[in-house]
């Protein structure tokens, strides 16, 4: 029943973390529930790099925010995602997937109506709402305690091949342990995912972790201890932020949906 609630409790980290250093000892643990994930042929094709040094992070920090500053200002985040995107709650019911727009940082918000024109893109610019929201997610990364750099070792991972599936998949069930073992031990933890939005700075990442040839870069995750009051949310069971069920399940065929498994267990 304790991991069911761990699944359960499971969040992104939006905000900040408190400025405590991550304990080596929840450092090795992290690292040793990814590593007992499976994998082909117990391939573990997965290597992590670990930094707590902070001018690495403050680099990682800018690239981010650049790269934040660049997709937001060039258009190229709103038309990549713009399926995700709620402009009501009603919408958000019924889809029960997604981001609901009043939930996007507040710089946002105003644009709701406009942020897929370009009067509305070039309206934002000249605000500069870009830079706006690419200073704060340079802060935010820059707050971190500690980075977690994923790689897959190129000879298990080879694209076009049925290895770099096996390789993938069993990276993500190394991620989803890691990312649940965070949970019990009041951590949290976002992917820093901007530098992959923008041409060339991902490979500026790959450069400052120093990452050999026979290493791909996969992703980078900031971690930290989350304040106290955040640690344990009360859980809204009702909430329409997850599909239920009856949308993602099917029963014998992929024409007949399940049916009676919309209620918490």
């Amino acid at each position: 029943m304790e991991l069911i609630e761990a699944i359960r409790r499971r969040r992104t980290t939006n905000g900040g973390f408190r400025p405590d250093p991550v304990r080596e000892e929840h450092q090795r643990l992290l690292v040793e529930m990814a590593g007992r994930a499976p994998s082909q042929l117990n391939s573990q094709p997965w290597r992590f790099l670990v930094t707590e040094r902070r001018e690495t992070i403050e680099q990682v920090a800018s690239i981010s925010g650049a790269s934040m500053t660049e997709a937001m200002s060039n258009g190229t985040f709103f038309q990549r995602y713009r399926r995700y995107f709620r402009f009501s709650a009603e919408e958000m019911a019924t889809r029960r997937d997604g981001m609901l727009f009043d939930k996007l940082p507040a710089p946002l918000r105003p644009f709701t109506k406009q942020v897929f024109t370009p009067s509305g893109q070039k309206l934002m610019n000249r605000l500069r709402v870009p830079n706006t929201l690419g200073e704060e997610n340079r802060k935010l990364v820059a707050s971190s305690p500690m980075l977690l750099a994923v790689m897959l070792d190129r000879a298990e991972y080879r694209t076009g091949e049925l290895s770099s599936f096996y390789s993938v998949f069993s990276m993500g069930a190394a991620m989803e342990n890691l990312w649940l073992t965070t949970v019990e031990l009041g951590l949290g933890i976002q992917f820093v995912s901007f530098p992959m939005e923008v041409p060339g700075q991902w490979e500026r990442l790959a450069a400052l972790f120093q990452v050999p040839e026979e290493l791909e870069l996969m992703a980078v995750y900031r971690i930290g201890y989350v304040p106290e009051e955040q640690r344990r949310p009360k859980i809204d069971w009702s909430s329409h932020e997850r599909k239920q069920p009856s949308q993602y399940v099917f029963r014998d065929t992929c024409e007949t949906p399940q049916q009676g498994w919309d209620t918490e267990v």
